[in-house]
């Protein structure tokens, strides 16, 4: 097809296909979504591996192409606050949340819907859904054109650094995946905060863009745990991000076998800032990590990263990748 291209995967003869993101193709994957097929599509934050969340097959295809444990549930996607309360129970908390930063990159764990057309490998056996809707025109668009809830994690290996390009994902999953719809390099550069609203308070599951100071302005103070201590949530795996080599993190400068990611006054082979920007910080990780992944040397190492606002993100993928 005209504006077609085909990446090498990993896998040597394997290949996706990536076409630009536009009307026909988004028609295309809408097609391949419905039947239960696998489509790579960006997001604000990372490209997602989108598959129908109410079909138990299509989600299974997303553990097998991952090679995720299946007790790592997903986010599901939808285009508003209407769809996703088809399938979770909103608080006024909730709500409020939705109206302040949906669409956009904030995941809200909440009570699943005992009548909520999911497949239970979505939510891995657990009483709650993660629920997010996103900003992304393109996952938006896609959003429309099939009228399913998506089931759409990271599309790449499990573990792995995340994609924030189209042939990220190509490289990652190869023929995997039917359809990589490609809309650029993604905004954000990590994924979104996931937080679980409980009966008393709520717990931030993953730092992301919107940060934990934003949240509790709006709802008050979380929680003093993390968590519940089992998995609610992408991204809680202690070893996450990795690319491939050891990681040594806060380093000033770098041995002769270390590839050294550079951040402000600190430079290196890459820079996530040379100015010291936390948010083009947040959007250059990923890229940064697979070039290391890429790269001769055989272990990497980071300048430090303050923890302020999303730096305490981009500090939560770094000490998951050094894992």
């Amino acid at each position: 097809m005209p504006g077609d291209r085909y990446s090498a995967g990993m896998t040597g003869n394997n290949h996706s296909q990536i076409r630009p993101a536009g009307a026909e193709a988004i028609a295309a994957a809408a097609r391949l979504l419905a039947a239960g097929e696998l489509v790579a599509v960006p997001t604000e934050t990372v490209y997602g591996l989108a598959a129908r969340a109410d079909s138990e097959a299509a989600v299974a295809r997303i553990y097998r192409a991952k090679g995720r444990p299946d007790f790592n549930p997903l986010i599901v996607h939808v285009p508003g606050v209407a769809e996703a309360e088809q399938l979770a129970r909103f608080d006024e908390r909730a709500k409020a949340l939705a109206h302040a930063f949906w669409p956009g990159p904030l995941t809200m764990v909440l009570p699943l819907r005992g009548d909520a057309a999911i497949a239970p490998a979505v939510t891995a056996g657990l009483p709650t859904i993660a629920l997010r809707c996103p900003r992304h025109p393109v996952m938006r668009e896609v959003l429309s054109a099939c009228a399913l809830p998506l089931a759409a994690p990271s599309a790449n290996r499990s573990g792995a650094v995340s994609p924030t390009t189209a042939d990220h994902v190509a490289a990652s999953l190869g023929d995997k995946v039917a359809l990589v719809l490609d809309g650029g390099a993604t905004q954000a550069g990590i994924e979104s905060t996931i937080i679980a609203l409980r009966e008393q308070g709520w717990s931030l599951l993953r730092p992301g863009p919107v940060t934990a100071e934003a949240v509790a302005a709006l709802i008050g103070p979380s929680l003093a745990d993390i968590g519940s201590g089992r998995i609610e949530a992408p991204g809680q795996l202690a070893s996450h991000y990795a690319p491939g080599k050891p990681v040594r993190l806060g380093a000033l400068d770098a041995a002769e076998d270390e590839f050294l990611i550079g951040f402000g006054p600190v430079a290196g082979a890459v820079s996530l800032s040379p100015t010291g920007d936390l948010a083009e910080a947040a959007a250059r990780l990923y890229a940064c990590l697979h070039e290391a992944a890429a790269a001769a040397q055989t272990r990497v190492a980071v300048a430090p990263v303050p923890e302020s606002g999303i730096g305490a993100a981009i500090n939560d993928r770094l000490r998951r990748a050094a894992a």
